[in-house]
């Protein structure tokens, strides 16, 4: 999905902001219409006991309805609509990609807020590079600058930042990025953020076979060793403490979840919202967690 398009000066449009400043986002007249207030002021955990951050965490009310034990660890979003916002408006497509991120930074902030502790972005499909030449190399270039401009605010927050994908398609700058934010962010435990780039489920899945069957062939493991596990930790979410999403959202009223995390939505609770990725806003997600925390997951089996 072409959605973290920033700005840029071929399209003409404002000049870059700094991303992800989580915590410390000044409003302005275009953030009006998210309904996204700042988190609260908080001492930074910096120096700080565990108890102590602890109970700032725990200080931290959740919006009415929304149960804490509940929540889902890890939320994955197809970010669906820019284009379409910013045509029902007479504005040009990057506009909306520029409405998206401003959508991205503050759902990024309520999961913090909230205790959530993964976020996957689909920001960049396989299928996307039948995409005209240049509106790539826009992409591309401006995915690179995210991340770099980003990285202060990762390290300050604890964040630690992973890409999945086919990466060796990006252009060598952005693999190299890749590579010093990964590094770089790898011992960050308070929030994972794992952006999806050149990725798609099925390539997903082709790539951990191969990886199954690397082994076999090596002598590391045989064919009666090959289960549900061995597959799995060989996916590209193996960098995460907890691969599976609980909530899976999508936006802009499509019902389908695009060639996106297919094994591991296997049962992932799907809420598919009306909004355009750039409306999408905090009482949406209140909306989306709420269903979720009002569903059973059974995983195939029943309750008594």
């Amino acid at each position: 999905m072409l959605s973290l398009r920033l700005r840029s000066s071929v399209c003409k449009t404002l000049p870059p902001q700094k991303f992800f400043q989580f915590f410390s986002h000044q409003k302005t007249s275009d953030d009006q219409t998210h309904g996204f207030p700042p988190l609260p002021a908080t001492k930074t955990n910096s120096g700080l006991k565990e108890e102590e951050k602890g109970g700032i965490e725990q200080a931290i009310q959740l919006p009415e309805g929304l149960r804490r034990e509940s929540m889902p660890r890890h939320v994955a979003v197809i970010m669906d609509g820019n284009s379409r916002w910013a045509r029902q408006r007479g504005m040009l497509t990057p506009s909306g990609h520029e409405a998206g991120v401003r959508s991205l930074k503050e759902f990024i902030r309520l999961c913090l807020q909230w205790g959530i502790k993964v976020v996957t972005v689909f920001a960049f499909s396989i299928d996307n590079w039948n995409r005209p030449k240049e509106e790539v190399d826009i992409v591309m270039t401006m995915i690179e600058n995210l991340l770099k401009s980003g990285l202060d605010d990762f390290i300050r927050e604890g964040t630690r930042v992973s890409i999945i994908g086919d990466t060796s398609r990006v252009p060598k700058s952005l693999q190299r990025t890749i590579c010093d934010i990964e590094e770089m962010t790898r011992e960050n435990s308070k929030f994972h953020f794992i952006m999806a780039i050149s990725y798609s489920g099925t390539y997903d899945v082709v790539q951990a076979c191969k990886s199954v069957a690397q082994k076999v062939k090596d002598g590391v493991i045989q064919v009666e060793d090959i289960n549900e596990s061995a597959v799995q930790q060989e996916l590209e979410t193996k960098c995460c403490e907890f691969p599976c999403p609980d909530l899976l959202i999508r936006t802009s009223g499509e019902l389908r979840i695009s060639n996106f995390l297919l094994w591991q939505s296997a049962y992932s609770e799907l809420f598919f919202a009306k909004a355009l990725w750039p409306d999408f806003g905090k009482a949406d997600f209140v909306e989306a967690l709420t269903s979720y925390q009002h569903r059973q997951r059974r995983y195939g089996g029943r309750y008594s």
